[in-house]
């Protein structure tokens, strides 16, 4: 069975944030390879979850991205990105005390219910 070059490049960024010091730029290239693929490029490119080890915190983040795009581009997400537990403790994309109410308000659904606040979502960057 042909592997469709979607899910390569999704499982090739994939690896590249788990391999990361620094997830930023790699969690970048997985927004835009995300936000550039149609609807059915998108259902095949995150039909399989992914095969790098992430922990709970990347893991979350990567589904959180998923079900966004899939949301936008108006297709199911995964049925994988359910089987990945919510953090059990928030966790900010700042430290800054004065932002988190704008956080809490402002994530993504996805994110939010995923325990991750943060002023961004698929197609915009902060």
């Amino acid at each position: 069975m042909l592997v469709p070059p979607s899910q390569k490049q999704f499982q090739q960024i994939v690896r590249e944030v788990a391999e990361a010091r620094d997830t930023s730029f790699p969690l970048a290239d997985l927004n835009d390879f995300l936000s550039g693929l149609s609807p059915s490029e998108l259902e095949d490119a995150v039909i399989s979850p992914p095969q790098a080890p992430l922990g709970p915190y990347l893991a979350n983040y990567v589904a959180a991205m998923i079900e966004c795009a899939a949301h936008q581009k108006a297709v199911p997400p995964p049925t994988w990105v359910s089987s990945i537990d919510p953090l059990e403790k928030p966790v900010f994309g700042s430290e800054l005390m004065s932002l988190r109410l704008h956080l809490l308000t402002q994530s993504p659904p996805p994110f939010r219910r995923r325990n991750i606040f943060i002023d961004s979502t698929i197609g915009g960057r902060v």
